[in-house]
């Protein structure tokens, strides 16, 4: 029977609550969800569209990295946006991010995310 492995990252933000910031199970890594916390400070960091996505995208990008991956391995994305008028600003720092080979996603619009925030973004990835 194979066991997750929990991954931590000091690049991106602590967990705020009873989760992990990423699981390895079977090659594949599970990232929870990434808001707009500043991982040095650990303070959130509200903004525009575009600034709130960098953030959170670097953070994805720093918990993928140290668990052994990269950003070309990451397989699905799932972005959660409180206002669908901002896709297109979110859409043009998401592309920098995932220029080559980009994964699945799905992009919804919801009602509300943690502390008030913009954007939400959780990733599954391919680990060796």
């Amino acid at each position: 029977m194979s066991k997750k492995i929990i991954v931590t990252s000091s690049r991106a933000p602590a967990p705020k609550g009873p989760y992990s910031q990423a699981i390895i199970h079977q090659g594949i890594l599970y990232v929870s969800g990434q808001i707009p916390i500043d991982p040095r400070s650990g303070e959130l960091k509200k903004g525009t569209i575009q600034e709130e996505a960098e953030l959170v995208l670097n953070n994805l990008k720093a918990i993928v990295e140290d668990a052994g991956a990269k950003m070309e391995d990451v397989i699905k994305i799932t972005c959660y946006l409180t206002d669908i008028e901002d896709f297109a600003g979110f859409n043009s720092v998401y592309e920098r991010f995932f220029s080559d080979s980009p994964p699945a996603r799905t992009t919804v619009q919801v009602a509300g995310l943690p502390l008030g925030v913009k954007v939400e973004i959780d990733a599954i990835v391919a680990v060796s």
